[in-house]
């Protein structure tokens, strides 16, 4: 009963901020889920530009913030919801194929998911080498990034890269929802972030 209370709670308050934020102009006309564009809402980054702070929650509801990873580069996963097959591919393969070959980088996975549903996800698909955040009690990082999208309450599928002074380096909005990232032009960023050469086995089979 409380879940559903929670997330009864959740979408009223996404109905309430979509009536608030300002469209992303910056990525207007990018993203389309089913053939159809969809509306993102927030204010969008730029490469070079300095990655806006955001707060989210961990799997207590503990707020985590971009400056909790303070001289440290991130990489940024966003999905629209862990329950679906294509972001369960997505943050599985950052798990299993890319985390423990970048230990130089903080990995995240930020959806819009209660946390009590990312904790049953990493649990089921034993997550444990990046971190899940949820953006759902305050849809700050939504907002922040653009990556909010109108009356779905979800984010849109992304990937960002932040160096150490947290100034975007790498950005890659997927234009369809339902298809995944391109993960080789993910890796070919972090080589040259972290100055590697060797390239990364995309295959996750």
């Amino acid at each position: 009963m409380l879940k559903k209370i929670i997330l009864a709670l959740s979408l009223a308050s996404s109905a309430t901020l979509a009536l608030e934020i300002e469209e992303n102009q910056i990525d207007k006309g990018k993203v389309f889920a089913q053939g159809k564009e969809v509306t993102l809402l927030g204010k969008g980054v730029t490469i070079g530009q300095k990655a806006p702070n955001f707060k989210v929650v961990d799997a207590q509801f503990k707020a985590v913030t971009l400056n909790d990873f303070s001289g440290k580069a991130v990489l940024i996963s966003i999905v629209p919801s862990l329950d679906t097959g294509v972001c369960s591919l997505q943050t599985k393969f950052f798990n299993q194929e890319v985390a423990d070959k970048y230990n130089n980088i903080e990995m995240l996975t930020i959806s819009a998911d209660l946390p009590f549903a990312q904790k049953r996800f990493c649990t089921v698909e034993s997550i444990d080498k990046i971190q899940t955040l949820s953006d759902s009690v305050w849809r700050d990082f939504g907002k922040q990034y653009g990556l909010y999208i109108k009356d779905m309450g979800l984010l849109s599928r992304a990937i960002l890269v932040l160096d150490k002074e947290h100034k975007v380096t790498y950005k890659q909005l997927v234009s369809n929802l339902a298809t995944e990232p391109n993960y080789e032009e993910v890796i070919t960023h972090l080589n040259q972030l972290s100055g590697k050469t060797t390239e990364l086995k995309t295959d996750t089979e």
